[in-house]
């Protein structure tokens, strides 16, 4: 069981899709990230991963017809160190999200459960792409629970985390006909929600802690701040709906398998610029710009990498 087969059963490109999820909970909460926000993305990353070997562990059969030079059907990692391992990954996640605090745990605890129902039972039913949804959104929340006061944070954070679950929804129902093609709905819907997100991403929104605030009438405290359509928001914006939006609309118009297989590449390499226009949208330049940097790292690991 080699270094690369165990990089390839965990997808590893694909993780630098997930500090995004923290850092964008973290910038739409007061207070300032710190190392219980830390914990939470470490948490984050354990999930995430063994959201990746358990699915192995679930398609191993499927796998061996549809895709045998994957790890566990081509032999090159043992089916029972990929579900242990998915336990492992699991049960470190759970012990961060502690270290993190009472309200980290209360959210990544249902995070892990929807993780393992969606490899499990739900995948491959009308619930799966709901599952993948819910467990994107948990996993912002998760950022914004173990970075903000004690009360209040998840609530603050549920506008960012619908916008991401919107992305996940939209890309999982693509991903359903990876395989197959012939799918001319789920992309076209994909297409729909990408514009539709990109137009709320533009929309200005009381800020977080970043934004300055904006003046009020004489003898008034001041209105809510705003974040203000700032051109860091706007470029974001601008490379989520382009990185998403054409290769949707190219799915849309010829259904193969090829292209819809690009769709979804797309859209994963379009959730790094929607988080990091939520962190700019909420008013935190900085974790956005951070969460942006993390786009060229996964298209360099990706080409040492496959994720197929």
């Amino acid at each position: 069981m080699s270094a690369r087969a165990w990089a390839e059963l965990l997808r590893l490109p694909a993780l630098f899709t997930v500090p995004g999820d923290v850092l964008a909970g973290a910038s739409a909460v007061p207070g300032r990230p710190g190392g219980r926000t830390l914990l939470a993305a470490c948490s984050s990353l354990c999930l995430y991963e063994a959201g990746m070997a358990l699915n192995d562990w679930a398609d191993r059969t499927e796998d061996a017809v549809e895709r045998p030079h994957r790890p566990l059907p081509s032999g090159r990692v043992r089916p029972a160190a990929a579900l242990s391992a998915a336990g492992a990954l699991t049960a470190a996640g759970l012990a961060l999200a502690a270290r993190a605090g009472r309200p980290a745990l209360a959210v990544a605890t249902p995070l892990a459960a929807t993780v393992w129902a969606y490899d499990l039972v739900l995948k491959r039913t009308p619930a799966g792409p709901v599952a993948m949804a819910a467990a994107r959104g948990l996993d912002l929340l998760l950022g914004a629970a173990a970075t903000g006061p004690a009360r209040g944070s998840v609530r603050r954070a549920l506008p960012s985390a619908a916008l991401l679950s919107a992305h996940t929804l939209a890309l999982t129902a693509v991903s359903r006909h990876e395989t197959t093609g012939g799918a001319v709905l789920p992309p076209l819907a994909a297409l729909t929600t990408s514009g539709a997100l990109g137009l709320l991403l533009a929309r200005e929104l009381p800020a977080g802690r970043g934004a300055a605030p904006t003046p009020g009438p004489p003898g008034s405290a001041g209105a809510r701040p705003r974040t203000g359509r700032h051109p860091l928001g706007r470029v974001l914006t601008a490379a989520y709906t382009a990185l998403a939006a054409r290769p949707y609309l190219h799915a849309a118009l010829h259904p193969s398998p090829q292209l819809t297989q690009r769709a979804v590449g797309g859209g994963i390499r379009a959730t790094i610029p929607l988080q990091a226009a939520l962190c700019a949208r909420a008013g935190a330049p900085v974790a956005a710009l951070c969460t942006a940097a993390l786009a060229p790292l996964a298209a360099r690991f990706s080409r040492k990498v496959s994720v197929t």
